[in-house]
């Protein structure tokens, strides 16, 4: 069964999905949900829904949670890639790519990332343009930055 339940946050509107037992999907406010999930807090939505609200509070800096996203094998490379990048650091698409092996992948990692179906649990939002500008997030530029700063928040110990 797939499961959803929604939880408003202080970045808005959370939509967390579950199947089998693995979380499979963060949804932002303005994300489509289709039709096929029931809604339903079960105990893996719960726990990802506290974990969720530690971080935010600026009191957990990795998450314990059993994830399945769904996507192709590059994909699952960039988002393995993705869940090494330390709370409160950043790195550029390029940097993932090199570490896939070819500093050309830049744009295939920016689509892995833009595709990432559980976003903040696994943290793309640590990816940044090689400028060192902030590029492109599913939630809006808005919530990638304020998650970029909560991690570099000096209160966060």
């Amino acid at each position: 069964m797939k499961n959803i339940f929604s939880y408003n946050t202080c970045i808005g509107k959370i939509t967390i999905a579950e199947q089998d037992g693995y979380i499979t999907n963060l949804f932002f406010a303005n994300d489509k949900i289709c039709n096929d999930y029931t809604i339903y807090e079960s105990s893996e939505i719960k726990e990802a829904k506290q974990q969720l609200f530690e971080y935010l509070e600026g009191k957990r800096k990795k998450f314990n949670l059993k994830l399945n996203p769904q996507g192709t094998i590059f994909m699952k490379k960039v988002w393995s890639l993705l869940q090494d990048i330390d709370y409160g650091k950043i790195v550029s698409y390029q940097d993932i790519a090199i570490k896939l092996g070819n500093k050309n992948y830049v744009r295939a990692v920016g689509m892995a990332n833009n595709k990432n179906p559980i976003p903040i649990f696994i943290p793309c939002h640590r990816v940044i343009g090689k400028n060192g500008k902030l590029v492109g997030y599913r939630g809006g530029m808005d919530i990638k930055e304020y998650l970029i700063n909560l991690e570099n928040s000096k209160c966060n110990i």
